[in-house]
């Protein structure tokens, strides 16, 4: 159990939570840890204008398989500000590793993304936030990171009805501390299909990855680690 997933092994009864779902591996295995858990699961993704929008089909395709009891999809365009290859067609994803922060870092993302989940947690009478980030084998986002996910939660609050006048607000990182092969294998003990998630950052319209990006090669990296075939469809 890692510090910033102090959730109790035992079930927690009639508990509504707010999981964020991109469409991803690791969205998918956090939904399902939420749900194994006890609770109640609301899906909620964010379309920022990504260029990989197939994700969102599979955010919400995966969300409703995977027992969510509501999946929204809330319209956020960070494309207008640029500064990231996630959303400006004139700049490439990179297809090499590169040193500090990658230039698929798309600005305050994670940020925002998790105030939406906070409002949409306050009106759902929801204490609880899981979000998939991962802090062992990623791209380097500062937002993936544990110094992240406490400052979030010591702001959730103070800045918010439900911290100062209820019951508090927890969020809840249970993949932040496993490499991508514990997840893969997290993921097929939940009965995951990976074949339906999608991780790439240039995925084509049908979903089909390109096997070269940093998620894809993190990924794929995965499965071997695993010991697992990889079920990924590539283009």
């Amino acid at each position: 159990m890692s510090k910033m997933d102090c959730t109790p092994d035992l079930k927690i009864a009639e508990r509504r939570a707010v999981v964020l779902v991109s469409g991803g591996m690791d969205s998918a295995v956090t939904l399902a840890l939420a749900k194994e858990r006890g609770f109640i699961p609301y899906a909620l993704s964010i379309d920022y204008q990504q260029r990989h929008r197939a994700e969102l089909d599979a955010a919400r395709n995966n969300a409703l398989g995977l027992g969510a009891v509501q999946h929204k999809c809330v319209p956020v365009d960070l494309r207008s500000l640029g500064g990231s290859a996630l959303t400006q067609d004139d700049m490439a994803v990179p297809t090499e590793p590169s040193s500090g922060i990658p230039i698929t870092y798309v600005p305050a993302r994670n940020t925002i993304m998790l105030s939406i989940a906070l409002g949409w947690a306050e009106v759902l009478g929801a204490t609880d936030l899981f979000t998939g980030v991962n802090a062992v084998d990623f791209s380097g986002y500062p937002d993936c990171r544990p110094a992240f996910v406490a400052a979030f939660q010591a702001l959730a609050n103070v800045a918010t009805k439900a911290g100062v006048e209820g019951a508090g607000l927890r969020i809840h990182a249970p993949l932040i501390a496993m490499s991508k092969a514990d997840i893969v294998l997290e993921g097929l003990r939940l009965g995951i299909d990976f074949a339906t998630t999608v991780s790439c950052y240039q995925a084509d319209a049908l979903g089909r990855a390109c096997g070269v990006c940093d998620a894809c090669r993190l990924r794929s990296a995965g499965f071997v680690q695993a010991g697992v075939v990889d079920p990924t469809r590539y283009f």
